[in-house]
């Protein structure tokens, strides 16, 4: 089936309405828990300090809440990630976002990035939540993007994910492709950062993604040009 002429309503579906800036406030949180009601967006992602305010902020309504874990760099010990994901669940998140071992990933090491996944999958599970994995596609070769899916599945994440939307670089359509390719039909494949347009939703949704983070969800339902980096 191609996606490509997926309607801007439908895609609302498809988006994790972002906030990840560190300096964002309270009522800049609940300024996008209120636009993620008004358009049926996917999720409210946000970094874990904020996951009360918008749990409570999206009471009564069928919006997600999500938050990001060892967040942008991955760079942090794997049962810390676990205990941060376990916080952010007990607070309320649905979804957790988390960044792999980058170091990890380009040493292709893929059984020290299987067993970093794996404990916050468990952890996250536990709370009945859902795991994205975060593998940071443009600090990565092709070959490294495999490796790195290849764990996340192996793992037993619930999804892939492009980017951080942090560390340069962001979601393109061949990687999403290359991402689909290696875990297959099942898994989820979320496209994030620099996602600003519904032609750039279309374009993701078409090379296989089931999820897009952006942080210009509005402009891309009414099919405007988002200007933010995320």
């Amino acid at each position: 089936m191609s996606y490509e002429a997926v309607a801007p309503a439908s895609i609302a579906a498809y988006i994790d309405h972002t906030l990840l800036k560190p300096e964002a406030s309270e009522d800049d949180i609940l300024k996008v828990c209120a636009e993620a009601v008004e358009y049926k967006f996917k999720s409210v992602c946000v970094n874990p300090i904020w996951v009360k305010t918008v749990r409570k902020a999206l009471k009564g309504s069928r919006v997600l809440t999500c938050s990001v874990i060892g967040f942008p760099f991955g760079a942090t010990p794997s049962d810390v990630k676990a205990f941060e994901a376990r916080g952010a669940v007990l607070d309320g998140a649905n979804e957790i976002d988390m960044v792999i071992n980058m170091a990890a990933a380009r040493a292709k090491d893929k059984g020290a990035l299987v067993d970093d996944i794996k404990t916050v999958a468990e952890t996250v599970h536990a709370g009945e939540a859902i795991l994205k994995v975060i593998i940071e596609t443009s600090m990565l070769t092709d070959e490294q993007k495999v490796i790195a899916c290849e764990a996340a599945a192996e793992a037993g994440a619930d999804f892939v994910k492009t980017s951080t939307g942090f560390n340069g670089g962001g979601a393109t359509a061949e990687d999403v492709a290359l991402m689909r390719k290696t875990v297959g039909p099942d898994m989820g494949v979320k496209a994030s950062g620099g996602v600003r347009s519904l032609a750039d939703a279309q374009a993701m949704i078409a090379a296989g993604a089931t999820r897009i983070g952006a942080s210009s969800g509005i402009a891309i339902v009414n099919g405007e040009q988002g200007s933010s980096s995320y």
